[in-house]
């Protein structure tokens, strides 16, 4: 039966679809099995929910009658939420960059009913301008070719496919050093802009695995250029109009090169990942910037993301907010200055002042809010503006909001996860520990299937789609968090049993690394292997760090081995292409230059506690703290093995490959041992 198939989803992306005149299907069997029958080329789109020039291709062309028709016509068409699929999107990406395109979203590919590409593009607009084709035009030329010159198609399908196999293959085989890694940093810090901060030119992203692996150099160094580009940096995210000086939290990306008008839509992730780069910070630098901006964007989590209820049910987070609002993008986050006026009375002006607001506004004729030209931080203003912030809060929420994309992904909250637990340690925030808690329980209990496997995605009261390997990294990751701040071994065994997940299904053992999907996920025609960082860590990556800290919290050597088997994978001689993986170089440092911190004594001890507190709090972000209450012992593996508490007090162990410190008692030798008062 020809009609739109997506009223039967789940993902607010796809059902965002379901009205258009476009015959659309979900990726699966149906349709390609249609495609096959029907012997036509199957029209892939990809989007999400969040993602403006979606929306703007969607009104502009699948909303069209006299488009859609020619759509339904000729293809087979396929719309797909990224967001729920990003194995799909990596494999269709990676064709387009093939094909010497940019990527993004939307991305349109056409394919073969086998699901090979031969073309594609992201956004068309419906006529010719912007340089691009009309879509239209697009459509009849494709369906043109693919019926008439098969040769041709086949040529592009052999061509794409050879260039995708060596395109997915790791480039490994390179000896890693410490002065290798110092080159790959001194590469990485010229590529930040010297006076805005982020990787110099616009669009700028925050791109926090980045500035880890700065923070990272800085710590190894001790230089002050590597601390310098990242302080510049977060400085002005959290000051610029890239952040919501209102509501907190983060945009995804600011279109100008000085972080001043974002692409409004907000994401989990790049807010969790934030979040644990600004606690790393502070504890260096003790900003009282980043304390609050964590603050803040902590409570947005709570107020606008929170997916479920506190309680015995628990919650986790959405995915995302969107850009748009009244087909709008921003409309909800500006102001005009006769608005102020109106909410906030004889204190708009100071408000203004402090704020950019003025009569021509910063953008489009409004105003983005921002502190660029007010970066430094006095505690008075910030008194007297607190309550006229709330004032405009509570005006704004009286607006029409953007949409919510309600998807619960295992690995965003992860993230998620990781960010609470390090901001609640470091911020002195237990509570926000527990919500971490909350979170991966949550997560844990409603998103493992009945194989005791994780899925990727829950929404609508529907568990659903192969978890990726990115979930099972991130998710190990958070439960070593945890398992640290809480002293709860129980997280050790969670990450353990999600590595040999990881390691019978999605673990190359003839060529290294792990591949996106897993070995039984149907309807792919490749498994590309996530190996460099964007908006979020590569799998790879994150995995590497896993299996460090695992082995560093264990002793087990077969988590060392895995770790420097992944890192020989992917790691090259070329630093331009390992500056592309910069979470996969911080697991290789720890794996090096790792340190364990062992706190043996009762976790409910006064005494032990204070030892842990101290521990954590190191801005050493390669070590791990490993608690041994006084009925276990560490394996045989582990440098602090049969080191326990001394006279019955507690004690804290350094130790530094296989050399361990004698016994510390005092929380503020420790401190010094650590270097925290450096």
């Amino acid at each position: 039966m020809s009609r739109n198939h997506l009223d039967r989803e789940t993902s607010p992306y796809l059902l965002q679809h379901k009205d258009n005149p476009v015959h659309w299907y979900p990726w699966g069997d149906e349709a390609l099995a249609q495609a096959k029958a029907q012997n036509k080329p199957i029209l892939l789109s990809v989007g999400y929910a969040a993602c403006h020039w979606c929306h703007v291709m969607a009104h502009e062309s699948f909303e069209d009658p006299a488009i859609a028709d020619e759509m339904n016509q000729r293809f087979i068409n396929i719309k797909v939420d990224r967001e729920e699929r990003p194995d799909i999107d990596n494999i269709y990406q990676t064709a387009l960059q093939l094909l010497g395109e940019h990527g993004g979203w939307p991305l349109t590919m056409f394919l073969t009913p086998d699901g090979d590409p031969f073309w594609g593009g992201t956004y068309f607009p419906p006529t010719p301008r912007y340089g691009r084709p009309g879509f239209d035009q697009v459509l009849k030329s494709i369906s043109h070719t693919y019926q008439n010159a098969p040769d041709q198609v086949d040529g592009n399908v052999g061509a794409i496919r050879d260039a995708m196999e060596n395109a997915l293959a790791p480039k490994g085989g390179g000896a890693m050093s410490l002065e290798t890694l110092d080159q790959v940093s001194a590469a990485a810090v010229r590529m930040v802009d010297p006076y805005a901060g982020g990787t110099q030119g616009a669009p700028k992203f925050p791109q926090p695995m980045f500035f880890r692996f700065l923070w990272t150099a800085h710590l190894r160094s001790g230089s002050a250029i590597f601390a310098d580009a990242v302080i510049l940096s977060l400085d002005n995210m959290c000051q610029g109009g890239i952040y919501d000086h209102l509501g907190g939290g983060f945009a995804r990306y600011s279109t100008d090169d000085r972080w001043l008008a974002p692409h409004f839509e907000k994401m989990l992730y790049d807010n969790a990942l934030l979040l644990e780069l600004m606690s790393d910070a502070y504890l260096k630098t003790k900003s009282p910037l980043y304390k609050q901006r964590a603050a803040e964007t902590i409570g947005w989590l709570l107020r606008e993301m929170k997916n479920g209820k506190e309680g015995a049910d628990g919650f986790a987070f959405a995915g995302a907010l969107d850009a748009d609002s009244e087909g709008e993008e921003g409309k909800f986050y500006v102001w005009s200055l006769d608005e102020v006026r109106e909410v906030l009375g004889d204190d708009a002006d100071a408000f203004a002042a402090v704020y950019d607001v003025t009569p021509g506004g910063n953008w489009e004729g409004k105003t983005i809010l921002n502190r660029l030209h007010t970066m430094d931080w006095d505690e008075t203003r910030e008194e007297v503006m607190a309550p006229l912030r709330e004032k405009l809060l509570a005006r704004r929420a009286t607006r029409i909001r953007p949409g919510r994309d309600d998807k619960i992904l295992a690995d965003w909250n992860g993230l998620a996860v990781a960010g609470l637990v390090r901001a609640g340690i470091v911020f002195d925030e237990p509570a926000w520990v527990g919500l971490a808690r909350d979170v991966f329980a949550w997560v844990k209990t409603n998103m493992t299937a009945d194989d005791g496997r994780l899925r990727h995605s829950f929404c609508a009261g529907q568990l659903q789609h192969p978890a990726i390997i990115d979930d099972y990294a991130n998710m190990a990751r958070a439960a070593l968090f945890l398992s640290e701040a809480t002293g709860d071994a129980g997280y050790i065994a969670d990450a353990e049993t999600w590595v040999h997940i990881a390691d019978d299904h999605y673990l190359d053992k003839a060529g290294g690394g792990y591949f996106i999907s897993a070995d039984d996920t149907p309807g792919l025609v490749a498994r590309p292997k996530p190996i460099f960082d964007n908006a979020q860590p590569a799998g790879n990556g994150t995995m590497a760090e896993v299996l460090v800290r695992l082995w560093l919290m264990t002793g087990k050597p077969t988590y060392r081995s895995r770790a420097e088997s992944l890192v020989e994978t992917f790691i090259t001689e070329e630093a331009n292409h390992n500056i592309h993986h910069p979470t996969l170089l911080v697991a290789w440092e720890m794996l090096m230059r790792g340190t364990q911190i062992v706190i043996a004594g009762d976790p409910a001890d006064d005494d032990a506690q204070a030892l842990a507190d101290v521990a954590l709090k190191t801005p050493n972000r390669l070590s791990v703290v490993t608690r041994v209450p006084p009925d276990a012992e560490l394996p045989d593996g582990h440098a602090a093995a049969g080191k326990g508490a001394v006279d019955g007090k507690p004690a804290a162990y350094v130790c530094v490959g296989p050399t361990c410190s004698l016994p510390v008692n005092d929380p503020d030798a420790l401190a010094d041992a650590l270097g925290n008062n450096g």
